[in-house]
């Protein structure tokens, strides 16, 4: 009797896996992401700027110099804004402007930092930041894609300050899974920019 129901269970599993010819496997899930209430506080230290950024980051200093790929950086002024329930850090570089040539040089260097990540990018669109009251100009870099960094940005009053801003999530760069991180977190970024401005000014 055994010989006989063996070989019929077989039949009847090969009979259901071949049921259903348009199966296809599940697309890969994702954990749910609980956002924090959007809330903020004052930058205001030894540094010769002031801005405004959330209270679920914090500021420290770099403890990692060599991470920054510009020989011009004041390795005095560097920092990161990290978030640490997105596994995410806002690198930021100050310098100060000493010549022509020295502004040059780094806004060169913004541009060739976010166009280095051209191949894994699948655009990267440019957007003009123009605050002449509070003498702030440069450029905002988004980049699409799963690039190692989703968005860069400099800016400047074009005659003695200079702050470069790279925004790079420590895990493998996924657009699909990092997006609404990505929207959330530049929601921040905008309002740091908004509340930007050089003491003195």
């Amino acid at each position: 009797m055994r010989k006989i129901i063996v070989p019929a269970m077989a039949l009847l599993l090969l009979a259901a896996c071949g049921s259903n010819p348009d199966y296809s496997p599940k697309p890969r899930g994702y954990f749910r992401i609980v956002f924090p209430q959007k809330s903020y506080r004052q930058f205001d230290t030894v540094y010769p700027f002031t801005f405004i950024y959330p209270k679920y980051a914090f500021i420290e200093k770099d403890m990692h110099p060599q991470r920054n790929d510009s020989k011009l950086v004041n390795m005095k002024y560097l920092l990161n804004m990290q978030f640490p329930q997105f596994n995410g850090t806002l690198h930021l570089s100050y310098e100060s402007i000493t010549s022509k040539k020295v502004f040059d040089e780094l806004t060169e260097d913004a541009r060739t930092f976010a166009f280095k990540h051209t191949v894994k990018a699948t655009s990267i669109d440019q957007g003009i930041i123009h605050n002449s009251a509070r003498k702030i100009y440069g450029i905002y870099y988004t980049i699409e894609g799963n690039a190692a960094s989703s968005l860069q940005f400099y800016i400047t009053d074009s005659t003695k300050n200079y702050l470069r801003g790279a925004l790079y999530f420590n895990n493998e760069p996924r657009q699909d899974s990092i997006q609404p991180v990505l929207k959330f977190v530049k929601k921040d970024i905008d309002t740091m920019l908004k509340t930007f401005r050089w003491k003195g000014e």
